[in-house]
This record gives C-alpha cells, sequence and structure tokens, in this order.
C-alpha cells in the first residue's frame, strides 16, 4: 500500500522519507487546505528527497473556480515542476455550479503530459461524483484523492468504496482524517495507496507575539480577497 505523505515544508518532506513514506504530496498552508510551493522549497525538496514528489498546483486559497490568468499561472507552474524533474502534480478546476470545469482541468492534464496527474479533493465539492469521475477517466487522470464527500475519509468510507466499485482506471486515494488508528480500514477495503499529513503542531517561539499575523476574515470557502480598485485610488489621491 502506497503512504503518500502531505509535507508542507522541507523539514516535513524529509521527515516523511526518512519515516518510510513512499511519496509527498508538496504544498504549502495546510490550514486553508494547501497551495502550490515556491520555487526556492520546489528546488530544495528536488535536490533533498529521492523518493517520488508531486506537487500541488492551487494558486490560492478559497473555491476551486478559476480564471483564464489564474489557469496561466497554474500551467506556468506545471511546466516548472516538469523542468525541475518531479513526477507529478495534484490539482483540478470547478465550475461554479459544482460541477467539474473539463476543459480547464483537460488543459492542466495536457500541460503536465507524461507526469502523474492526480486530482484533489475539488472532487469532494462535485454534486456529480460519477459523472466527474468518468469524465476524469476520459482525461487520463492518474488517482483522485478524496475524502468521500466528508470532513474525514473514515467519515467517507461507504462513499470511496462505492466509487472505487466502478472499476475505472483511475486509483482512489483516500485522504483527510488518516491516521495510525484508521488506516487498517482502508487497506482491508483494498485500496491501494492512502494521503495523510502526520503533522503535530511544533513550538517556534518561547511565547505569543504581541499581536497575532493570522486575519480569520480571510478564510472562506466561496469568498476571495481581492484588491478594490477604488479602495487603493482614494488612498493615492489622499497622499499624493
Amino acid at each position: 500500500m502506497i503512504v503518500e505523505v502531505c509535507a508542507n515544508s522541507l523539514e516535513s518532506a524529509m521527515v516523511a522519507e526518512r519515516a518510510g513514506a513512499d511519496r509527498i504530496e508538496l504544498c504549502t498552508e495546510l490550514a486553508v487546505g494547501g497551495l502550490t510551493p515556491s520555487f526556492g522549497m520546489l528546488k530544495a525538496v528536488r535536490e533533498q528527497v529521492s523518493i517520488p514528489v508531486h506537487v500541488l498546483i492551487r494558486p490560492r486559497s478559497g473555491d476551486f473556480t478559476y480564471s483564464d490568468e489564474e489557469l496561466h499561472i497554474m500551467i506556468s507552474d506545471i511546466e516548472l515542476c516538469a523542468e525541475l524533474g518531479f513526477d507529478g502534480v495534484v490539482s483540478g478546476v470547478l465550475l461554479n455550479n459544482f460541477t467539474l470545469d473539463i476543459d480547464r482541468t483537460h488543459k492542466l492534464k495536457l500541460a503536465a503530459g507524461s507526469m502523474h496527474f492526480t486530482f484533489h479533493r475539488a472532487f469532494d465539492w462535485v454534486k456529480n461524483p460519477k459523472e466527474a469521475l468518468l469524465e476524469l477517466e476520459r482525461m487520463r487522470v492518474n488517482t483522485i484523492l478524496s475524502s468521500g464527500q466528508q470532513r474525514s475519509a473514515p467519515g467517507g468510507i461507504d462513499f470511496l468504496v462505492d466509487l472505487k466499485a466502478q472499476n475505472t482506471a483511475i486509483e482512489i486515494m483516500p485522504g483527510s482524517g488518516v491516521n495510525a488508528g484508521n488506516v487498517q480500514m482502508f487497506k482491508e477495503q483494498g485500496f491501494k495507496a492512502v494521503h495523510l499529513s502526520g503533522t503535530a503542531m511544533k513550538q517556534k517561539l518561547p511565547s505569543k507575539p504581541l499581536i497575532s499575523m493570522n486575519s480569520e476574515g480571510f478564510l472562506s470557502d466561496d469568498h476571495i480577497a481581492v484588491t478594490q480598485f477604488e479602495n487603493i485610488e482614494t488612498v493615492v489621491s489622499k497622499v499624493k
């Protein structure tokens, strides 16, 4: 059984490799579901980690519906991953009605070429999962990462088993909430791979700072923060 570790840093990736993980999904910012890592992080992991690494291609937090400009950024990131010799990418695009964006996802798959392509947990938002599964199979997507459309994969086990029973060429990989206490259930159900972060919070400072730099108001699944023209124009007009 393949154990894929969602690593949010070079340190996490190196720890996962030492612990016996078979593969890494490399990202940053687990708090928002993961984002594309920087060039510097990609380069460091490529140089210091020897097991296969799949890179998350997700340019921002929030929803999985992307503009043409965002899609271009994602394609450029995929091309960079190919140039650096990574084994795969993890990505996907939805329409705002929670169906698969076939056109944009296909463009990402084409950009990935021969690299392994995993459709990520955007799948847990689709309202027509079996139809989406067949569409992804037609695109020759290799893997779907899913929690079974529940908060965690153990809670979505019945959905995941049913999805696997469709007998498509796509591997169904359970992820979210997988740990040593429940991983055996996935092996017993015949899944060939599982996905987990295996993280714990590590204290970095001896005490809390004076103020927090985290902004809860920016955390949303259905809104994104966008600079407003009038807000900037007004400030500029007052100081210029």
